[in-house]
C-alpha cells in the first residue's frame, strides 16, 4: 500500500532524510519509531503531499505522491500530532466543515460525520464547543476529522501523545477497530510498550536514515537474541537450578530472586524439557513464562542516541 524508494530530504546542509526505502502492506499497522529529529515526521509529511522530497519517490497504492497529489489526498487520512482547533465551531460543526471541504455533498454529510462520532465515541460530545474539549477527546475528533473521507491510509503522527493511561487504551482500541475495517496504518510513537502491543512491522529511523524495518521477530533474528524463560517453583530453587543447568539445550541458568531466568538458543522449544525435567525432580512449578525482546530493548540497541 505504501512504497519508498530512495527517500531523500534536504534542509540546506541538514538532510532530514537519506536514501530511505520502505514497504508497508496494505492492512498492516506500521509503527514508524525514532528519535525528535530522527525523520519521522518529515517522511509523514512527504507520504501526505504536504512536502516535496529532494528525491526519490513514494508511492501510496500505486499512486506517486508528488505527480498525483490530488488523487492521494482523495485516499490518505494525515493526523499531525499537534491538532488545530476552531474556536468557534461545535464538535459537529467542526466535522461538517471537514466533510465539505472534502466535497462530501451536503445530503450525505450529516450520515458521514454521525458515522465517525459513533466509531471515535464523541456522540456525547457532539454539541460541545471544540476548544472546550480535553486533550484526549480531542485527539478522538482528529481521528474523527481524518476518517471523514473514508481514506484507505491513516497517517498519524503521536496521536498518543500527551494522553493519560485511560485515553492511550482507548486510541489503541480505535487503532484496532480501525486495523479491522481494513484502513492501511502508519504511526509514530515514542510510547513504545504501545506500538509493540498493536504493530504488525516497526521501523526504526535514526538522523534520516532507516536502521531497521520488519517484525518484532526480524528484530530478534537481527540481534542475534536468545530467548529466555522465566521459571517460577514452590521451593528448592537451588535444586532447580542444578537441573536447568544440566540439559544440554540451555546455555545458562541464573537465580533471580523469586525466578529462575533460563536462557536458551532462539527458535527450540525448550518449555516441556523444562517442566518434565523440574517436574521429575520433585519440584513444584508455579508458573514458566516465555521472556522476549522489547522495543524499548531493541530500539536502545539499534540507535545510538544521535540527533541532527
Amino acid at each position: 500500500m505504501i512504497e519508498i524508494k530512495g527517500l531523500t530530504k534536504h534542509y540546506g546542509d541538514l538532510a532530514a532524510l537519506v536514501d530511505m526505502d520502505l514497504v508497508i502492506e496494505a492492512g498492516d499497522i506500521f509503527g514508524f519509531i525514532g528519535p525528535n529529529g530522527a525523520g519521522k515526521t518529515t517522511t509523514m509529511r512527504i507520504l501526505a503531499t504536504l512536502l516535496e522530497p529532494s528525491r526519490g519517490q513514494a508511492f501510496i497504492n500505486g499512486l506517486d505522491v508528488t505527480k498525483k497529489g490530488k488523487k492521494v489526498r482523495r485516499i490518505v487520512g494525515y493526523m499531525p500530532d499537534f491538532m488545530g482547533v476552531y474556536d468557534d465551531l461545535k464538535v459537529f460543526e467542526y466535522l461538517e466543515f471537514f466533510a465539505a471541504a472534502f466535497g462530501i455533498e451536503r445530503r450525505k454529510r450529516k450520515s458521514i460525520v454521525e458515522g465517525v462520532l459513533e466509531l471515535t465515541d464523541l456522540q456525547t460530545k457532539q454539541s460541545f464547543a471544540v476548544d472546550s474539549l480535553s486533550r484526549g477527546m480531542q485527539q478522538r475528533l482528529g481521528l474523527a476529522r481524518v476518517l471523514i473521507h473514508d481514506p484507505l491510509v491513516l497517517i498519524l503522527d503521536e496521536p498518543a501523545s500527551g494522553l493519560d493511561p485511560r485515553a492511550r487504551i482507548e486510541v489503541r482500541e480505535l487503532l484496532r477497530e480501525l486495523k479491522r475495517m481494513g484502513k492501511t496504518i502508519m504511526i509514530s510513537s515514542h510510547i513504545l510498550s504501545e506500538l509493540e502491543e498493536i504493530c504488525d512491522h516497526v521501523g526504526i529511523i535514526e538522523q534520516g536514515r532507516l536502521v531497521f524495518s520488519g517484525t518484532m521477530e526480524g528484530i530478534r533474528q537481527r540481534m542475534g537474541v536468545q530467548s529466555k524463560v522465566r521459571v517460577c517453583v514452590a521451593d528448592n530453587q537451588s535444586k532447580a537450578v542444578e537441573l536447568l543447568s544440566a540439559l544440554p539445550e540451555i546455555q545458562d541458568v541464573r537465580l533471580m530472586g523469586a525466578y529462575i531466568a533460563v536462557t536458551f538458543e532462539e527458535g527450540q522449544s525448550i518449555d516441556g524439557i523444562i517442566a518434565r525435567t523440574l517436574v521429575r525432580g520433585d519440584i513444584d512449578i508455579i508458573s514458566l513464562e516465555p521472556e522476549q525482546l522489547k522495543l524499548d530493548d531493541a530500539f536502545l540497541k539499534l540507535t545510538e542516541g544521535i540527533v541532527h
